[in-house]
């Protein structure tokens, strides 16, 4: 079987250096028979997001022009782009991926799909955070949140949010009886955690945080 050799790293670094090329390398020799001929050898440095990849077009042309085969180290070589893919697909060229021999192109796509879909998952997920950021007063992106301001504002948010929640305020109001009553704050931490009563951030109390949670009414 005639291969063009296809290698991809991800920045001009790696390009220069030979990072990550080199095991690639030692997959592809690997795999290959004795009786497999490389008739071409290509490497790529580009993002893996990008479709524009000259260097795999032009393997693609030598694959066509000899009846050849494009392999590839590992599938995460191939682009992330779906796009791409598909052009693969349509270019008529097989292609044998070493640590995934069996994928083909339709296999490849629906891996590629999901992948994409996930990262666009990611970034609206991301963006709805900002967001809420936002609309909590958080100027995002701005070194003005790193003034002793922006920390006193954020810390005032976070006061306000423990004085509201329903929970909170049901163990201030416990807490502050006991201790009018002379008790400890370890022995008042005790008796909210024997009444399932737990912190803002779903942890059990201790004398410290008892002590935090009284310190918020008398301010």
């Amino acid at each position: 079987m005639k291969y063009v050799c296809y290698y991809r790293v991800s920045t001009k670094a790696q390009g220069r250096s030979g990072l990550g090329l080199g095991d690639q390398q030692t997959i592809v020799g690997r795999y290959l028979r004795n009786t497999d001929e490389i008739i071409a050898e290509l490497t790529e440095v580009e993002s893996g997001k990008k479709s524009d990849r000259p260097k795999l077009v032009e393997a693609i042309r030598i694959c066509q022009q000899q009846g050849a085969k494009l392999l590839i180290a590992k599938l995460d070589r191939l682009s992330r782009n779906v796009a791409f893919v598909m052009t693969l697909r349509d270019s008529g060229v097989d292609f044998v991926a070493c640590d995934l021999p069996d994928a083909n192109t339709l296999t490849v796509g629906m891996m590629v799909t999901f992948a994409q879909y996930e990262a666009e998952r990611t970034s609206e997920r991301t963006r709805a955070a900002l967001s809420q950021k936002k609309a909590q007063g958080f100027k995002l992106g701005k070194p003005e949140n790193l003034t002793l301001q922006a920390i006193q504002k954020g810390e005032a948010v976070r006061v306000t949010n423990a004085r509201t929640n329903k929970a909170n305020i049901q163990a201030t109001e416990l807490a502050a009886l006991y201790r009018s009553k002379g008790m400890t704050y370890g022995q008042i931490a005790d008796k909210l955690n024997q009444t399932h009563y737990q912190t803002r951030r779903n942890k059990q109390f201790d004398g410290k945080a008892v002590y935090r949670l009284l310190q918020r009414i008398a301010t």
